[in-house]
Order: structure tokens, then sequence, then C-alpha cells
């Protein structure tokens, strides 16, 4: 486990020093091997991508600005050769989370043994529907058996499954199923890109009418339920906040959040890219960070993000509701109780 004196102090410095992005995702690579009905990535594959030395650069630079945690991603993160030493390198500086689509992380253990949470995507507990999401045979199998390998490995597992019609009358039985083994769950929300930006940085995925949320209110059903869940079962790890917003969108249809891209959070592609999110066009490069963030260009940016309203990437909501000291300060109040998931582990 990778929370040290050093690197909690340095995390709680800077989660409490304002005018800093305290999040960041970086889809190290383009890379994917399965064929999801809902995503864009696999149909869209780009062999370049930055060199190891180029991404530990790129981090370094990250934490020298701020940036308290970190999601690795793709693709999928473990095909690269150079998983391993990246993660490594990144467990050191951020609390750091690997996404997985369930195909590699079994193969790919040593190189998660240090991350803060290894997310393993698992979309149904149907064997056969969930196949069906990923577009590949024998997922679900390979998803199971790694969920339970890295649990037992006292790995920081934890599923990741994205609501959509699809699964959205199984969610709860997905949270029981897991959380009752001891495993977390942080959910995402289907969603597709709406912007009219050609030059966005990279898709996600276009609208698929199977996982567009149909069923509203089943969904706003479903915040309620898991609102009081999470009273007594500290494993759900989504807030109380985030799940009235999603309630309030699917009940009244209301954005009850302005985005803070690019002020709480940015992303960046497989060749360093920046930008505030994925659906704009890229605003530099990681390695000119330093200089771009507190530019005029991005504070100009910083506004045309507030007033967008093309998207609801649960991720993105989530750090435009928590960022800032203050954000942070109350994030950590309401996660207080799963501050174990960090300090029962052996450091």
């Amino acid at each position: 486990m990778t929370i040290n004196l050093r690197k909690a102090s340095r995390i709680a410095i800077n989660a409490l020093t304002p005018n800093r992005p305290h999040h960041a995702q970086w889809l190290i690579t383009r890379k994917c091997n399965y064929r999801c009905r809902g995503c864009n990535v696999w149909k869209e594959q780009d062999k370049r991508e930055l060199s190891t030395e180029e991404i530990k650069q790129g981090l370094n630079i990250l934490k020298d600005i701020g940036i308290v945690e970190i999601v690795l991603s793709g693709g999928d993160p473990l095909l690269r050769e150079d998983a391993t030493e990246i993660i490594e390198h990144s467990s050191k500086l951020f609390i750091t989370t690997v996404y997985d689509n369930g195909s590699m992380a079994a193969q790919k253990i040593d190189a998660l043994r240090n991350v803060d949470f290894a997310a393993i995507s698992i979309d149904s507990l149907d064997e056969t529907k969930n196949d069906y999401i990923k577009g590949v045979p024998g997922a679900w199998k390979k998803a199971m058996k790694a969920v339970e390998t890295l649990h037992n490995e006292g790995i920081n597992v934890s599923v990741t499954p994205t609501i959509s019609q699809q699964n959205l009358y199984e969610i709860v039985d997905i949270t029981n199923y897991f959380t009752k083994k001891g495993i977390p769950v942080w959910y995402c929300l289907y969603s597709y890109d709406q912007t009219g930006d050609v030059n966005q940085l990279f898709r996600i995925g276009k609208e698929n009418d199977e996982f567009i949320i149909r069923d509203k209110q089943a969904m706003v059903k479903l915040c309620d339920t898991l609102i009081e869940m999470k009273k007594k079962n500290s494993k759900i790890l989504m807030t109380t906040k985030l799940l009235k917003v999603l309630r309030t969108l699917f009940s009244e249809g209301k954005r009850t959040w302005k985005c803070q891209a690019l002020k709480n959070f940015l992303v960046i592609d497989h060749l360093g890219r920046i930008a505030g999110c994925h659906s704009h066009n890229f605003a530099g490069s990681v390695f000119d960070l330093p200089k771009l963030w507190k530019s005029e260009k991005f504070d100009s940016l910083r506004q045309t993000y507030n007033e967008c309203d093309q998207c609801a990437y649960l991720c993105y909501i989530f750090y435009s509701l928590y960022g800032g000291p203050s954000g942070n300060l109350a994030l950590a109040k309401e996660q207080w109780k799963n501050a174990k998931l960090f300090l029962d582990k052996k450091h």
C-alpha cells in the first residue's frame, strides 16, 4: 500500500491549497482488447503513445502543479508493456486508481500491488448479459476471477459497473453482491458525446438506444435506495451529494452543478495533450502545464467549460462538486469511515 508519511503529507498540503487542480485522468493508451457496445475507443485505435520516460516526466509535472489524485485509463492501461513502471511511479506521487476492463488485472497483478484502487469493470451478474455489453465472450469470467484474485492478494480492488438501461434494475444486486464480500463499488453512468466540436480531444461513444436510461423513475428510485444503503454500507464509494444531484437530474431534468473542468480537474490523452474534458479541443501539452495554468487562455477556457451543459459523465460531475480546499474537506468528512480502506493495508 502506498500511503506513506511523505506521500500523505504532500497530498494533504495540495488538497488544502486553493487555485490548483486536484484530479487528473490520463488515458495513457488507446489500445483496447474489448469491443464494448457503449464505447467508441476500440473503433479508433492509435498505436502512437508517449514513452515511459515522457509519461513519468508528465506525472512529475502534475505533482508540481498540485494534483492529488490520478486515474490511469485507456483503452486498457495494463496493455502497455511498461504499465508496471508507470503505475509504480504514479503510486509514489498520487492517490492512484487504475482502470481495467477485467481482462488484464490478474496477469498484471504485480503492477497493481501499490495502487490505491484497481477498478474492474463488471456491468452485470449475468454472464451472458455482461459478455454482450463487453462484446467479448468470456469477459465476465475473467473479470470475476480478477476481482477475486486481487481481493485475496490484499489489493484494493473495486468494481465499477456502468449504470445504463441494460442493467438499471440489477445495480442494487450488484452492489450487495460485492460489498458483502468486502469489495467497494463505484459507479459510472452511461453517457455519450454530444459536443459539436469536431476537434474534441477524443471520443468515448456515440448515442446507443440500448443503453440510454429511459426509465427515469427507476433511476430516481435507485438513487434513493443507494442513499439509504450508504447509511449502513461504507463500501458504496459514491457520495450522498452526488446521488442527490443525479436524482434531481433524472427527476426534474435539472443540472444543479456547474462544470469545473480545467479548474478542479483535467484530462490527458495518449499523446500528452490536455483539456478540461475530452469533449472539447485540446488546449496544450502536459509538458507546458506550468506556464499555461494561470494564463489568460486557460481562464477563458474555464469559462467555456463552466457554461457547457453537453454531458453527464459521472467523473466530471463528481470533481465539479468536489474541488478546492472546501470541497476536499467536505469529501473527507463524508468519506471518513472509508479511511480504513487505506489505513488497514500494509505500508
